[in-house]
């Protein structure tokens, strides 16, 4: 590639970059369920810089461009939810989505919340993710119907699981 991809916590002044590369992200995720009004591509700017504020958010770089993103929080039961992994089209398959889940896992072992386990969700039809995160060591635990068209598959992992996939 010539350049070195980093990670690193992600800044207000990321705000808007994160916000163009989910968007850019979720288009396939709208177009494989038909939905166009999902979460990801209603956001709004205010709404992802209260985000920045309040939980973990990480960003991937090629130089000066976010080409991936993660983000994470625990919650008051100990556990930590990963979400909005998001990796540029061009830089996908080349291990970052598991390099952003990896180092969110890392923040949320290492904060103030301790955490005994990481959940996250994807759509039933997101072959590609539920293939990468069954590869990371998550385990489906649950499916909730959200419309005809979608249904969310939960997955869950425990914390002592994050030394074997590293």
């Amino acid at each position: 590639m010539g350049m070195s991809v980093t990670t690193s916590i992600a800044t207000e002044d990321d705000a808007e970059r994160i916000l163009k590369l989910q968007y850019l992200c979720y288009q396939s995720e709208a177009e494989l369920y038909g939905d166009w009004a999902i979460e990801p591509l209603t956001q709004t700017l205010d709404s992802l810089r209260t985000e920045l504020k309040e939980r973990h958010v990480l960003v991937a770089r090629l130089g000066d461009e976010v080409v991936g993103s993660v983000r994470g929080w625990a919650d008051s039961d100990g556990v930590g939810r990963i979400g909005r992994l998001c990796v540029h089209p061009r830089m996908q398959r080349h291990g970052l989505g598991s390099r952003l889940v990896r180092g969110m896992e890392q923040r949320l072992a290492e904060g103030e919340q301790p955490v005994h386990a990481y959940r996250l969700f994807t759509g039933h039809l997101s072959h590609g993710n539920l293939r990468l995160y069954e590869r990371l060591g998550y385990r489906r635990t649950q499916i909730e119907e959200v419309n005809t068209r979608l249904s969310f598959i939960g997955l869950e992992k425990p914390v002592q699981a994050l030394a074997a996939t590293a």
